[in-house]
């Protein structure tokens, strides 16, 4: 069973793809970026505020597929600059308790230049 997760406490897609997809027992969430769901911006100056955007639009699409953090296993983190690491950790590590398994890496550019971005995978089972 494949299932398009849509949900209003996450950033609508700015493109061609989906909020999220459920494949059986499994959630691909597609990345997110510190846009504010109800205003379609861009929010947070700092890699701070901005993780924390994040985070919130992670759990937005999370509720909307009935998970939590909890039953996130594996996570891909990007930053824009590797200097930001010890901060954006600080917050990631407020919402993912259970510790799954991660990437994290720099890249040179991310959408509408934001800091960072992060896409998750949810065991639903």
């Amino acid at each position: 069973m494949i299932k398009k997760i849509s949900t209003d406490k996450a950033p609508a897609a700015i493109g061609p793809y989906s909020q999220a997809i459920q494949a059986g027992d499994f959630l691909f969430a597609s990345g997110q970026i510190p846009i504010n769901p109800a205003t379609g911006m861009i929010e947070g100056e700092t890699i701070t505020e901005q993780a924390e955007l994040v985070m919130k639009n992670i759990g937005g699409l999370l509720e909307a597929a009935g998970a939590d953090y909890g039953k996130v296993v594996k996570t891909s983190c990007f930053l824009a600059d590797m200097e930001d690491f010890g901060a954006f950790n600080e917050v990631y590590a407020r919402y993912f308790t259970e510790k799954p398994a991660r990437s994290c890496v720099a890249v040179k550019t991310l959408p509408k230049n934001v800091l960072c971005e992060v896409e998750v995978t949810a065991y639903l089972g």
